[in-house]
């Protein structure tokens, strides 16, 4: 078991706030290698209830070069994680068993920037999905305080349902 605690909250206006702040000192510290920061992940929706830690995607021109920024992230309060399982991707994470924030950092032209945007984009525009998704969050946060593993299980097949329509959707858009 583990001991940080699954806390799903109501959708907070700071959340876009946090993202900002944060985007500064990330911008700072990486320069011109960042193209841009998207807030993504279910803090970036407007009414979505979830864990209050500020998904964020800087899109950067070589990954390559990003391990070298290790130090500079150590010293603003991010563990650096490598790859974490997913080629092609650097993940930082702030904060220790009390999370702020989750930095997922791709190169430009990643097919996992575009799944990410578009799962954003589609419950921004779809409320009631958007909804019935944080419902299930909460009610997975209530019944696993304390066994984020059960929580994840258990949004898995929703948020890979929602996935495939946001894709579908964002592919008709463009």
């Amino acid at each position: 078991m583990n001991k940080r605690k699954v806390s799903v909250e109501k959708y907070s206006t700071d959340w876009k706030k946090k993202f900002d702040e944060e985007a500064i000192l990330l911008q700072k510290i990486f320069g011109l290698e960042i193209q841009m920061i998207h807030h993504i992940g279910s803090t970036s929706v407007n009414g979505l209830s979830a864990k209050p830690i500020i998904d964020m995607m800087p899109v950067v021109r070589d990954i390559t070069k990003i391990d070298a920024y290790n130090e500079a992230m150590i010293a603003i309060g991010y563990e650096p994680k490598g790859e974490n399982g997913l080629s092609g991707r650097r993940y930082f994470q702030k904060g220790g068993d009390n999370r702020t924030h989750h930095v997922h950092i791709y190169e430009l032209g990643n097919g996992e920037i575009e799944r990410h945007l578009a799962f954003r984009d589609f419950l921004r525009v779809q409320p009631v999905i958007a909804k019935k998704y944080g419902d299930l969050k909460k009610a997975l946060a209530e019944q696993f305080p304390y066994d984020i593993d059960a929580y994840i299980n258990g949004k898995e097949k929703l948020a890979k349902d929602i996935e495939q329509q946001a894709i579908h959707w964002f592919s008709r858009r463009t």
